[in-house]
């Protein structure tokens, strides 16, 4: 009787072994394996940056044979390349690479507006991968609206971002920061009015990671990690600069500007926690490895630009102020007006000495800005100057500031008096941010500032030096 006990007891004890294994009689995974491996690489502010798209792809390519890749950017891929800025369609070659490179997700950044609400709305639908912006309504223009937050999943691996976008171009208006005419349709909202919308994606979508994913600037993200600790990591764009820290327990990286580094995170996640981070920022420049489809890609769209005939000539180099005054002087030529004016940000390169290119006056003003024409008196121009405070470069007058006030004289260092009319030349962006100054319809111009002073400089073959000059005005 007992030796039957005895057989019994062994039989329940090996059916009791084998129910605790599973199906294929494997031990039951330690909380090691449970844990995923995931790479994030990211870019942002690229701005028609497409040369080091064939490494990008290569460097993906390679990283997806041994872990699961999630590729992100974080808003502005447009306005800086005359490549990208200035092909019909506009930027079409940046959608078609970032297609063919395989984007999963993209931030809208303020620079997407650059070209106008037709344009955006082909670029968007063209797009193979995600758009995210939590603060922006396209109302009921056709273009695509994005998603608040969108949802990535590779293999098994769940990672949502939410999108937000700056909206600090306008003093008295919340938008972007872009030419206000092509935004008129749209709606937008400040970031920390929408945010705290979206603090519970942890517990309603149940990813594993949550991120935003962000075009604020680098010290809006980390108020952002102080102040609405809800993310996993934060991935950010729009102050261009190269960041890789940790605030308030929540690692913000931002990958610098034109596609000169691509940001790397390889993580380890456990329990929807990150386990062990390793960030790397790889330099795209000095990289050798590329694509070659992408790359031949990347040679066709600039062998069709024709972006290099010479045009003119400088006879010295001219760094980004001096090129300011070379820009008024000359499109007050063009445009037969008596003054003209230049936002000094609408100036985004340096002229070097020696033959002028098209490319270079097209990365010098990328905008697409119209030219437009006033007429004004000298006291309403006082009023713009000093009410703005507007930093400018000008041509055709001269201007100073004594005891809390603007001096405007003529260039022959006369007074000129406060009725005197003048009329004023300049890219249409300027009026339409100071619309309060510039309440007078403008004559519009069928040239850009761009075309303008190409031009003139067709037609003129003097050499530019413009390094003597000082036209340069903010009232302080």
């Amino acid at each position: 009787m007992k030796s039957i006990q005895k057989y019994l007891l062994l039989i329940l004890l090996v059916f009791i072994g084998l129910s605790c294994s599973n199906n294929n009689n494997e031990p039951s995974p330690t909380p090691q394996d449970l844990s995923k491996e995931l790479t994030i690489f990211h870019i942002n502010d690229s701005h028609g940056s497409i040369e080091n798209f064939a490494k990008i792809k290569y460097i993906v390519d390679q990283e997806k044979k041994e872990n699961s890749v999630i590729l992100a950017c974080a808003g502005d891929i447009f306005s800086g390349n005359p490549v990208v800025d200035n092909y019909d369609p506009k930027g079409y070659p940046m959608i078609d690479l970032m297609n063919k490179v395989g984007f999963d997700i993209s931030e809208i950044g303020n620079h997407e507006f650059d070209y106008g609400e037709t344009v955006l709305e082909d670029r968007l639908n063209q797009a193979q991968f995600s758009w995210v912006c939590a603060n922006v309504n396209m109302n009921t223009t056709g273009i695509p609206q994005p998603k608040t937050y969108q949802t990535i999943t590779k293999d098994n691996i769940k990672v949502t971002f939410l999108g937000l976008v700056e909206t600090n171009g306008k003093v008295d208006e919340i938008i972007p920061s872009t030419h206000p005419w092509r935004v008129q349709d749209l709606t937008f909202q400040k970031y920390n009015d929408v945010i705290g919308n979206y603090s519970q994606i942890k517990e309603t979508e149940n990813p594993d990671l949550y991120i935003a994913l962000t075009h604020l600037g680098l010290n809006t993200d980390k108020y952002i990690a102080t102040n609405y600790p809800y993310f996993d990591i934060i991935i950010g764009g729009h102050s261009h600069s190269v960041a890789n820290t940790t605030v308030n327990n929540i690692p913000i990286f931002q990958a610098g500007s034109n596609l000169n580094y691509l940001g790397k995170i390889k993580l380890t996640i456990l329990d929807k926690k990150i386990e062990s981070l390793q960030y790397s920022l790889i330099d795209l420049n000095t990289y050798q490895n590329e694509d070659s489809s992408i790359k031949e890609d990347i040679n066709n769209y600039n062998n069709m630009a024709n972006l290099d005939e010479i045009i003119g000539y400088s006879s010295a180099y001219h760094n980004s102020q001096q090129v300011g005054y070379f820009y008024t002087d000359i499109l007050k030529n063009e445009m037969n007006v008596d003054v003209t004016f230049q936002n000094t940000g609408g100036i985004r390169n340096s002229l070097d000495q020696g033959d002028i290119t098209k490319r270079e006056i097209f990365e010098i003003d990328p905008f697409n800005n119209g030219c437009v024409t006033y007429t004004m008196t000298v006291s309403e121009i006082k009023n713009f100057l000093k009410g703005s405070k507007i930093a400018i470069y000008y041509a055709g007058i001269k201007i100073e500031e004594a005891n809390n006030e603007v001096i405007i004289k003529n260039l022959n260092d006369e007074l000129l008096n406060d009725n005197t009319t003048l009329t004023i030349g300049l890219n249409d962006y300027i009026p339409a941010v100071y619309d309060t100054y510039f309440t007078q319809t403008p004559t519009y111009k069928t040239y850009t500032t761009a075309e303008g002073i190409i031009d003139y400089l067709k037609n003129n073959t003097t050499p530019i030096n413009y390094t003597s000059y000082n036209n340069y005005f903010k009232f302080e």
